[in-house]
């Protein structure tokens, strides 16, 4: 069965599903819900929402699984090479186990599992890129009111919280002169850019609380003063009193610094996750730990101030805990996974389907 579930997953990752261009990984995990016997469609987003029958038990309440069909960068011509008992790309993309590997162990799950409650299964689409799937998600099509996200790396924690996430844009006018004749008479809007961002304040600030410039554009030419820039910032915390202030004190630092050269800035902030957190006692956290150490594993709780879909999930009264599939180093091209670490992450998900149903 874990040779089944290899193959598998070595299939999936050759399939490419970037960020908003998932629809053949959509179109070939319909299929594959459809010949496990569950019902599969497509919401107006293009998520991915199945359905499976309960079996080997009666009467009991309905559990989601979910994981992501999309992929980061780059993440097109994956070739998944097997050595030694750990799965890696060639080494030129991403392996794409975040999280095609918690697919694979989901749908192996649910061709092996003696005993389930009736399941629902919802893959979202461009995850990577704002949750904007499980944002889009249909929810009138789920009647489950507590699941599982299969997108953590580590099997040993099990994420009960994530923050709140405001991303701020921000687009410099300055005025256009040329750099060698009268620069005097330009604003260079790449300066104003540089003030604003070496006056935030940047970095893990505290222990929950994150702020970062990601992007940075500007400039047409090398003896032009520059009249636009543009760049990308964000700020997350898992208290969201503490995000919202930090956003308004960004604003305020980005408007002072840009307008005091002489700029004009546009400033977008859009506010793309509310922090959100379970408690420790809760259901789906106790029978992932118990899930957990059928495997193997003694699983301890933990709040990230990176996010998933299960912010959104909660945040939609859907309690979800995120579990472990076994993935490292995610996005980047030295990511990799252990076979072993794929059969404990099975061995849980068929541990929580029996759960489910006692």
């Amino acid at each position: 069965m874990s040779d089944r579930m290899i193959e598998q997953f070595m299939e999936m990752v050759r399939i490419p599903s970037e960020s908003g261009n998932e629809a053949e990984m959509i179109s070939y995990l319909k299929k594959e819900f459809e010949a496990l016997g569950g019902e599969a469609e497509t919401d107006a987003y293009g998520n991915l929402i199945a359905r499976f029958p309960a079996k080997g038990c009666e009467g009991k309440d309905p559990i989601l699984l979910s994981c992501h069909a999309d992929t980061v960068k780059p993440g097109v011509g994956i070739e998944p090479v097997l050595a030694d008992g750990v799965i890696r790309s060639k080494g030129d993309t991403i392996l794409a186990a975040d999280d095609k590997a918690g697919i694979a162990e989901m749908l192996e799950a649910l061709r092996i599992a003696e005993v389930r409650p009736p399941v629902e299964v919802a893959i979202s689409r461009q995850e990577e890129v704002g949750l904007l799937g499980v944002k889009n998600l249909d929810y009138s099509r789920l009647t489950a009111k507590k699941g599982f996200l299969l997108d953590n790396d580590t099997l040993d924690t099990i994420v009960i919280g994530g923050p709140s996430y405001f991303a701020i844009d921000v687009d410099i006018e300055g005025r256009a002169a040329h750099a060698g004749m009268e620069p005097e008479k330009g604003i260079s809007a790449i300066v104003a850019a540089s003030k604003a961002i070496s006056a935030l304040r940047l970095g893990r600030l505290d222990k929950e609380t994150t702020a970062n410039v990601g992007v940075i554009e500007g400039g047409m030419i090398r003896n032009g003063v520059p009249d636009k820039a543009r760049f990308l910032a964000e700020c997350r915390s898992l208290t969201h009193e503490k995000a919202e202030a930090l956003a308004r004190e960004m604003e305020d630092v980005i408007r002072r610094e840009v307008e005091g050269v002489g700029a004009k800035p546009v400033i977008t902030v859009d506010n793309l996750c509310q922090a959100v957190d379970i408690p420790e006692d809760s259901w789906t956290v106790e029978m992932a730990k118990k899930a957990l150490k059928t495997a193997g594993v003694d699983a301890t709780t933990t709040f990230i101030t990176g996010f998933t879909d299960a912010s959104i999930y909660n945040n939609m009264g859907i309690e979800m805990a995120v579990v472990g599939i076994g993935a490292r180093l995610e996005h980047s091209t030295e990511e990799h996974i252990h076979i072993e670490d794929m059969k404990k992450a099975l061995t849980m998900v068929v541990e929580l389907l029996r759960l489910s149903a006692e």
